[in-house]
């Protein structure tokens, strides 16, 4: 498998060299060359399969040959085994109003970033000591994403890894998470602006070549490509669980858009996804978007539900390639008028196109806390606020009734035990894992949203431990 660049500036590459890559070189994002394909005969066999077998035998065809199958499966066998559910770290739950909720928060820091990461940390591994090369990790979290690459990340002797997070605006333990890792490689930046700030940044050092190639910088963030792959894997999970027969639509909380790309990705592989619903908070550009066909970025506002509280989603990009039949030429002139100007329209024919397979519905913080409540009330069930987006879109979704929905749980309630004590009156409790959490202490430092004062602190952490790359 070759993978080529949304804007179609930037070398094909193989998957270990995107692995390492991330952002592609004119700004774009690595895709697949082509989607391959699972055919009904191949669904029905991966119903025999563990997870990490399910798993390593659905990332092949993306990896293959430059990472075979048989790697993958140790690989795999290896990420999985910390979760707190086995064998299935994936789980089913039945609400009951009739909707699936599949549990993407028994990785160890509570979220499903944990699905995908802990595969791409082990992924860094493989790949830097074949080459014998070191590099360095740059990333922006909305508040999930951080904990998870950190945790995938710490101690490795092949890498350091620099996080960046919106100051006072991800919950405290979300914080927490990352900021009591004292190992020597992790380095916790909290930058004053939002999460669109942090993520402008990474893509700026990632364009600096000069600076990207010193320290050869590669990405945990959804740009990079294997996170969408791993991403892929519990959407045919779901299926190959439920029976490849149903229809199924996914409901997707989301404000980057990469989880619900890998659903999408899911269903160009030939999973039977009738819909995809894109559930968002009051941040809704992606709801504004599937309504009117034309994205326009707006004010940011704090919500209950902080990790989808986000104006430029960088994932869309994927989308935006398919949804222009990969022309990329035409990609690239579309998203420099976004930066331009803040604001594209894909006319009403590729409109109708994107609304045969996506639906949006906006969820506001009332409705987050009501839906909380009544999910208590009916399954005696704690759910997270950004879960309670994605339930309350599914509730509200007009679907056939044959039509199978599939809400995904995103973090566990204890990620944000303010938001769920004051809609249930009771206060959700960290894993022993992370019992001790809120009592250790914490390192970071903070900064400007200026890319010269973060590649002035980046190369000054880096030549300050005499790190080579």
């Amino acid at each position: 498998m070759n993978y080529i660049s949304t804007r179609g500036q930037a070398p094909v590459l193989a998957f270990d060299d995107v692995v390492l890559a991330g952002l592609a070189c004119d700004g774009g994002l690595y895709v697949p060359e082509i989607w391959p394909q699972l055919t009904a005969d191949a669904l029905r066999s991966l119903g025999r399969l563990s997870y990490p077998e399910l798993a390593a035998r659905v990332l092949a065809p993306f990896a293959e040959p430059a990472v075979s199958e048989a790697e993958l499966a140790l690989l795999c066998e290896d990420a999985y085994r910390g979760f707190d559910v086995r064998p299935n770290p994936a789980p089913l739950r039945r609400l009951s109003c009739g909707i699936h909720l599949m549990e993407l928060f028994h990785g160890p820091t509570l979220a499903f970033k944990d699905y995908a990461l802990q595969v791409l940390g082990r992924l860094f591994d493989l790949v830097l000591a074949r080459r014998s090369q070191r590099i360095t990790i740059l990333g922006a979290t909305s508040g999930d994403t951080g904990s998870a690459a950190i945790e995938a990340c710490r101690d490795r002797d092949s890498l350091d890894i620099f996080v960046l997070h919106p100051k006072g605006r991800v919950s405290e333990v979300q914080r927490r998470q990352m900021t009591t890792v004292f190992s020597d490689n992790v380095h916790n930046i909290a930058i004053d602006g939002t999460f669109d700030d942090c993520q402008d940044l990474v893509k700026a050092l990632f364009l600096d070549a000069p600076f990207r190639e010193r320290f050869h910088l590669a990405a945990v963030n959804s740009i990079n490509w294997a996170r969408i792959a791993a991403q892929i894997v519990y959407y045919v999970h779901a299926a190959v669980s439920l029976g490849t027969d149903l229809r199924l639509a996914f409901i997707v909380p989301t404000g980057n858009f990469g989880n619900v790309f890998a659903a999408y990705g899911a269903a160009q592989m030939g999973i039977p996804i009738e819909t995809l619903i894109v559930a968002s908070n009051r941040n809704d550009i992606l709801t504004r978007f599937f309504a009117s066909g034309r994205m326009e970025i707006g004010s940011i506002f704090s919500t209950l539900s902080p990790s989808m509280d986000i104006q430029v989603s960088s994932n869309f990009e994927r989308y935006l390639f398919e949804l222009y039949d990969r022309d990329a030429a035409a990609v690239a002139a579309t998203m420099e008028a976004f930066r331009d100007t803040g604001a594209f329209d894909v006319g009403p024919g590729r409109l109708s196109r994107a609304t045969r397979t996506f639906l949006a519905a906006r969820c506001d913080d009332e409705l987050t806390k009501q839906t909380i409540s009544t999910i208590y009330n009916e399954d005696g069930l704690l759910i997270d606020p950004h879960t309670a987006v994605g339930i309350a879109a599914a509730r509200s979704a007009d679907l056939p009734a044959d039509v199978n929905r599939v809400c995904i749980a995103t973090a566990h309630p204890a990620k944000f035990p303010d938001a769920v004590e004051a809609a249930t009156g009771v206060r959700p409790t960290l894993p022993p894992h992370l019992a001790t959490l809120m009592d250790r202490p914490e390192r970071y430092s903070s900064l400007p949203a200026d890319p010269a004062v973060l590649r002035r602190a980046i190369a000054a952490t880096l030549d300050a431990k005499g790190v080579t790359v």
